[in-house]
C-alpha cells in the first residue's frame, strides 16, 4: 500500500528538497498528488519507448526514482527483450527500485546505477527518458546534458523528457501556479504544506520555459521536437535526432 505523503503537513524547519528516505516513502503518493496527469503521461511513454525501442540498443531512463516508468516499460514490453539502464543519485530510491525489480520477470533487463545522470557514461540508445529530472539541475549544466543525450543516440532516436515549466508571460504563469496549487489543494493538500513544499523547493527545482527547452533541444542537435502532453505548468515532450 502507498504510504500517504505528509512530510510538510506540520510545521518543520526550512531546509532545501532532497530525495532522502523520507520522501522515498511516500513518493508515488506526492507524485500522484503533485504531478498532474502524472500515470496517463508514464502510460504513454511507456508506450512511446516501445515504439522507438531498436532491438540490440538501450533505453536510459536518467533520474529514475523509485522505477515508476521502468515497471511500466516491462508491463509495455511483455515477452518482448529489452535492454535499460536506470540512474539515479538517491540511494533510498535504488533500493525501492531494486525490491520492486525483484518481483517482475523482467528484473534482470534493467540495470540500476547510483550515480549523476550528468555523468553516467551514454551510448548505442534509441530511447532515453528524463522525467522530471532536468530541472533540479543547474541551469548551467543543461546543455551539455542534452548535448550528450543526442551523441548517444542511434540516428532516429528520441528523448522522452517531461518537465515542470513556467510561461513568459507574467500574467499567464501566474494563472498556471494559481490552478496548479488548486489542483493540490483539491487533491488534499493543506495551504500549509503547499506552502512549505514551495519554500523547499526554492533554488531548487527551476523550471524554464517552453522556448527555452525547445532552443537547447535544437542546440543539442535534435532535428524535430514536439510538446505531446500539457497541463499548466507542466509539459512533456518529444525529441527526435535526424535518421
Amino acid at each position: 500500500m502507498t504510504k500517504k505523503d505528509c512530510i510538510f503537513a506540520a510545521p518543520r524547519p526550512a531546509a532545501p528538497f532532497a530525495f532522502t528516505a523520507e520522501v522515498a516513502g511516500v513518493f508515488d503518493d506526492m507524485l500522484d498528488r503533485s504531478v498532474p496527469l502524472y500515470r496517463e503521461s508514464l502510460r504513454r511513454q511507456a508506450q512511446l519507448a516501445a515504439r522507438f525501442y531498436r532491438e540490440g540498443t538501450r533505453i536510459y531512463d536518467l533520474g529514475c526514482s523509485n522505477g515508476n516508468f521502468g515497471l511500466a516499460l516491462g508491463a509495455e514490453m511483455g515477452a518482448r527483450d529489452f535492454s535499460m539502464v536506470a540512474v539515479d543519485n538517491s540511494a533510498p530510491m535504488l533500493d525501492r527500485y531494486r525490491a520492486r525489480l525483484a518481483a517482475t520477470a523482467f528484473g534482470e533487463r534493467i540495470v540500476l546505477e547510483e550515480g549523476d545522470a550528468r555523468q553516467v557514461a551514454m551510448a548505442n540508445a534509441s530511447v532515453v527518458v528524463i522525467n522530471l529530472t532536468l530541472q533540479f539541475l543547474p541551469l548551467e549544466d543543461r546543455d551539455a546534458l542534452l548535448a550528450r543525450v543526442h551523441e548517444a543516440l542511434v540516428p532516429g532516436g528520441v528523448l522522452l523528457l517531461t518537465e515542470k515549466v513556467v510561461d513568459g508571460d507574467a500574467a499567464l504563469a501566474e494563472l498556471e501556479r494559481e490552478f496548479y496549487y488548486r489542483l493540490k489543494g483539491e487533491n488534499g493538500y493543506s495551504q500549509m504544506e503547499i506552502s512549505q513544499k514551495r519554500e523547499a523547493l526554492e533554488n531548487v527545482l527551476i523550471p524554464e520555459t517552453l522556448a527555452a527547452h525547445r532552443a537547447r533541444l535544437e542546440r543539442a542537435g535534435f532535428s524535430a521536437v514536439t510538446v505531446w502532453l500539457k497541463w499548466f505548468n507542466f509539459a512533456a515532450l518529444l525529441a527526435r535526432k535526424a535518421d
